[in-house]
């Protein structure tokens, strides 16, 4: 016996369960197109047109009861093999009618017969004029809808996505969602257009599979007069009912499946939301309001009271619809006397509690968040209020972009404020404003929509781009035009993140920094016990690192800005010398985050002679803004901003790139006149960078 090789096929591992169910398609598709050319027994279609009735209704039922498209987004090839299997039926059915239609009406099997006989009486006149109005509704109602809804749909989903993506960019970038969690939602906004495009074309098959049977059902009638008549000396009249029965049993044994894919088809493009299944959607928002059950019901009963009206039937259905209305009214008034009767009681226990104690004693909240009333819902923990899941991500992302742990953010309602109007406080003081509505979705212009929408105009509260507040409806038609669009929470979440990244340095306080280097002494503690107390003390440390925040830079990497810190404290203890020592130490990450891999240096430069008068006001002046002649200082304003926005309008960052001595002067300087410029000195710069001056101040 000739010992196993290694490429021998282990057949226990071919016939494993898994490979079972992989090798199940392929073997359903090679058997359907095996029927097209081998002659099947008349049982062996009876199973097949049953297997095919069978198909069809659990493709309905699963449609029915999925809750989006893209949970059913093998749709569009099972409406293909569906298609293909019922054509192959047709075509053996064909096959087994002409050859042994002449023996009678059970030739094809008994689901023909049973079609042709039980369901149009055996009436041939019937049995046609069914046939042809279902494989209408079929073809040109249900059919057609779908595919123009699949149409018009993969148009709007394809229109739509570079908003879509844009708004998963800002969640990301928000610290909403983490990197897996944008892949999954770009992967889901790829599916969606690909499923409606696939939908599209799959519909296509449903109304060529229509037509087919229409020819068939005529090809069928004329082959099987001719072989009755030639080939078995049949009458005319006798070979018309035989053939023909046989003929409409067999187009309505297809044809039904078929309405019923289509009918699944419709049901899975048109689906809107993501509530729950149909038959709840239904239910919940048809039979919901006791107003209209009633209204139908007085409806339905003045016309029962017609006479020569069914007057037994409508008021039947007018009492039903009376009772459904009577429960659903009184269902309704429970839940809003539970929603009366808790505010009640919590009132009434706040007022046994009047009594002054030391918690009236507040501290001041280092960040806060205030909200009106009509806001209450998105920060209520019992209501499952999205905003608090987001502010807890955005402070974990801080963390892990800046370096430390911020404190938390204290939410609470306050009926000064108007009802939409959210207020974001820093130890206290107001550092931003904004106002949201639940329930509709701000729309951004990122500068290049196709048109306009109707709503309330605005502005975005973090970064000032012209938005409008428009309703659920217009969602995908903002998407479709251009617009980033975002609902109510995600608006307040991306303000609160751009405050609190913009006030990082107040948000480092001694508390804070005392528990940055614990955390670092964990790994490194003679690092940190040789720095505090010994050479300096924690405020100083505190005041480096917030200046490192103020100017953007995170501190992330503590162990190089301690070492740093540690070499230059010999020498000065001034917080901004020491900043600027660090700021060299880490110029290699400073560089790296405003030109990432290995870019070329894109930067603003200062004119020699601007150069030469700004290091005499340093000399003369110490480091002072003050020290700038006044006439001076409003040229360098002004022509800093224009570089700096020639630089945006490239796409590129704006940095101005000064000598060390005056990098402190002009970073205090121009920071509030020009905010997203970034000033870094040439000592910052590694070796290995190539720079490139795209603009000059001053000259």
């Amino acid at each position: 016996m000739a010992s196993a090789g290694t490429n021998s096929i282990d057949l226990r591992q071919l016939f494993a369960p898994s490979n079972i169910r992989q090798l199940a398609a392929p073997i359903l598709v090679l058997l359907v197109l095996s029927m097209m050319v081998l002659p099947l027994p008349a049982f062996a279609l009876d199973v097949f047109f049953t297997f095919n009735i069978a198909i069809s209704m659990i493709v309905l039922l699963v449609a029915m009861y999925n809750r989006r498209a893209l949970d059913f987004s093998i749709f569009p090839t099972v409406l293909l093999v569906t298609t293909l299997l019922r054509l192959s039926l047709n075509v053996a059915s064909t096959r087994v009618v002409l050859m042994e239609g002449h023996t009678g009406p059970d030739a094809a099997g008994k689901v023909i017969e049973a079609f042709g006989h039980f369901l149009v009486g055996g009436n041939t006149a019937v049995g046609i004029v069914v046939f042809v109005i279902i494989t209408v509704i079929n073809f040109v109602v249900i059919t057609k809808g779908a595919g123009r809804i699949a149409e018009v749909g993969a148009r709007f989903t394809l229109d739509a996505m570079p908003g879509k993506q844009m708004a998963i960019d800002a969640d990301l970038n928000a610290g909403l969602i983490d990197d897996k969690e944008a892949k999954r939602r770009r992967s889901e906004i790829s599916q969606e257009a690909d499923f409606y495009g696939a939908m599209d074309g799959a519909s296509k098959f449903v109304r060529g599979d229509a037509v087919a049977g229409i020819l068939i059902l005529v090809i069928n009638i004329i082959g099987g007069l001719i072989v009755g008549v030639v080939q078995h000396d049949m009458d005319i009249g006798r070979a018309a009912n035989d053939y023909t029965l046989l003929t409409i049993g067999d187009g309505l044994v297809a044809q039904i499946p078929a309405l019923i894919i289509s009918v699944a088809a419709g049901l899975v493009v048109s689906r809107v939301g993501d509530e729950g299944d149909i038959g709840a959607q239904f239910v919940n928002q048809l039979f919901n309001n006791p107003q209209v059950l009633l209204l139908a019901a007085v409806i339905l009963g003045l016309l029962g009271l017609i006479p020569g009206m069914p007057n037994m039937v409508f008021l039947m259905l007018a009492s039903g619809l009376g009772y459904l209305a009577w429960k659903q009214g009184r269902r309704v008034g429970a839940a809003k006397g539970d929603e009366v009767e808790k505010p009640a009681a919590q009132a009434a226990a706040t007022a046994a509690e009047m009594e002054a104690s030391w918690s009236d004693v507040t501290p001041v909240d280092v960040l806060g968040l205030e909200v009106g009333y009509r806001l209450i819902p998105m920060v209520d923990k019992s209501q499952n209020g999205e905003l608090l899941t987001r502010i807890r991500g955005l402070r974990k992302k801080f963390a892990q972009d800046i370096g430390f742990l911020p404190a938390p953010v204290h939410i609470r309602d306050n009926l000064e404020l108007r009802p939409n109007i959210y207020r974001i406080t820093l130890k206290g003081v107001e550092i931003g404003q904004g106002e949201a509505f639940p329930g509709q979705f701000m729309a951004i212009n990122p500068g290049r929509v196709s048109g306009r929408l109707p709503g309330n105009e605005t502005k975005d509260p973090a970064f000032g781009l012209p938005a409008v507040w428009v309703d659920a409806a217009l969602r995908d038609q903002a998407h479709a035009l251009g617009y980033t669009v975002v609902d109510a929470s995600t608006v307040i979440a991306t303000h609160i993140n751009h405050v609190i990244l913009s006030n990082a340095g107040d948000l480092l306080g001694r508390q804070e920094t005392q528990q940055l280097l614990d955390h670092i002494a964990k790994d490194s503690p003679k690092l940190v016990e040789d720095l505090v107390p010994k050479t300096l003390p924690l405020h100083v440390v505190q005041r480096v690192l917030q200046h490192l925040l103020e100017e953007g830079v995170n501190i992330r990497d503590m162990r190089s800005i301690i070492e740093a810190v540690a070499e230059n404290a010999a020498r000065t203890q001034d917080p901004a010398e020491l900043a600027a020592r660090v700021r060299t130490a880490l110029g290699r990450a400073i560089v790296q985050g405003l030109f990432p891999g290995s870019a070329e240096m894109q930067v603003i430069a200062l004119d020699p002679s601007l150069e030469r008068l700004l290091q005499q006001a340093m000399q003369s002046g110490g480091a002072d803004a003050a020290a700038i002649e006044p006439g001076l200082a409003d040229t360098l304003l002004r022509d800093t901003a224009t570089a700096a926005q020639r630089q945006e309008d490239l796409g590129l960052t704006p940095v101005l790139l000064v000598p060390n001595g005056l990098r402190w002067l002009l970073s205090r300087f121009l920071r509030r006149a020009v905010p997203s410029l970034k000033v870094i000195a040439h000592s910052e710069v590694p070796e290995s960078r190539t720079i490139r001056v795209t603009g000059v101040i001053g000259g």
